[in-house]
């Protein structure tokens, strides 16, 4: 089992994928999200959908059809984690992601959880928790 703090652009990013809803499917997996990360990507996903729609790849209407069965399949998999379950560990997450500080709650989600991050964003990489790479992720699982 590996336990992970989900990044909400790699949340994002892999849950437009078929490859992405694949993993975040998979048992192997014990996926976990910072509210506020969650959040974040609830809105993106809805803005990265009706793009899609205006560009023709969804038929009128259908993108908030797509919004709803994606939000669905992900709160099937994904625990929600209010602050208060790591908000001790925000000082010390500060510190460890400086050029980014509005990302503090997954570094602290990861430390209250003794998991690691799921992302692709680089500025969690030398955090001192160790970070998965959805390539990484798909040669494991």
């Amino acid at each position: 089992m590996i336990r992970l703090a989900v990044d909400a652009s790699v949340l994002v990013a892999e849950s437009l994928r078929s490859r992405g809803l694949a993993l975040i499917a998979n048992t192997e997996l014990e996926l976990f999200i910072a509210t506020p990360a969650w959040s974040e990507a609830l809105h993106e996903l809805r803005r990265r959908l009706l793009i899609m729609e205006a560009r023709g790849r969804f038929s009128v209407g259908l993108s908030e059809r797509a919004f709803h069965e994606t939000v669905d399949a992900l709160r099937r998999r994904i625990t929600r984690v209010p602050e208060a379950e790591y908000a001790i560990h925000e000082p010390a997450a500060r510190k460890r992601i400086p050029r980014d500080p509005n990302d503090w709650p997954n570094v602290a989600l990861a430390l209250a959880l003794d998991a690691a991050i799921w992302t692709s964003d680089y500025d969690f990489f030398g955090c001192g928790v160790a970070t998965w790479t959805t390539e990484t992720l798909l040669a494991q699982v």
